[in-house]
């Protein structure tokens, strides 16, 4: 009886664990303590906030929290102000009207289920409206100092430009990321990844010139500095 042939497991990252160990190091060397750009000081504030920003920018939601949480920043605040005044508030984001419905239905489970508290488990947290898996690992991570991976379209792309931990969706990457990351780095990990993706390893036009990873990124079309500027190499040989 012939013997079925396991099929060969994926690498889960391009790069050796010495270059995955570097590369921390060096994006821990240049921000020791990175943190959201989100501006909250409660977790039910970073809850909303995480909620309000699905397909908008930072700096919107912070502009539309900074009048928004002087008047309602609680549950109980929030249930109060009513759907129809919340909209008033968050009208300049994307989406409002179902973001709107979200908070204020996820504000009243928190009241009558939880004592108006924001629930510490995934599986609480993924059962309020409007929170799926990544907004839940955003509070996880950044409120209660969990070891989560909120994989955005930011770390997606680095981790798969990079080949850092390639993956064919964003669960996915999560998954390969939470493997190969050394456990040193994982509590900060998703937020210099994120910032990364935002400001250096950008979309359209990633800044390699300027990127302090270069030389461990396995992306094989990497931008040029103008002819001016001469190449900058600040890395060892981790290859073997």
């Amino acid at each position: 009886m012939a013997v079925a042939k396991k099929k060969p497991r994926t690498r889960r990252s391009k790069l050796t664990r010495a270059e995955i160990t570097e590369l921390f190091t060096r994006l821990r060397e240049l921000n020791p303590r990175p943190t959201t750009e989100l501006e909250y000081t409660t977790p039910f504030e970073l809850l909303v906030a995480v909620v309000l920003s699905a397909q908008a920018t930072d700096v919107g939601v912070n502009k539309a929290t900074r009048k928004l949480f002087p008047v309602a920043n609680t549950p109980a605040a929030l249930v109060a102000l009513g759907e129809e005044k919340l909209k008033r508030h968050i009208a300049t984001i994307g989406l409002f009207n179902t973001k709107a419905a979200n908070v204020i239905a996820l504000s009243r489970t928190l009241v009558e289920q939880y004592d108006s508290q924001v629930p510490r488990t995934r599986e609480a947290l993924e059962a309020l409206p409007g929170v799926g898996r990544k907004t839940a690992n955003v509070v996880l991570n950044t409120a209660f100092g969990e070891a989560t991976m909120a994989v955005d379209t930011h770390i997606f792309r680095v981790a798969n430009r990079t080949g850092l931990a390639p993956g064919k969706d964003v669960r996915q990457v999560e998954d390969n990321l939470l493997h190969v990351v050394p456990e040193e780095f994982l509590r900060d990990a998703h937020h210099w990844l994120i910032l990364h993706g935002r400001y250096t390893c950008t979309a359209r036009k990633p800044n390699c010139p300027g990127c302090p990873i270069r030389d461990l990124c396995r992306y094989n079309e990497k931008t040029l500095a103008p002819a001016s500027d001469a190449p900058v190499s600040r890395g060892r040989n981790l290859s073997q």
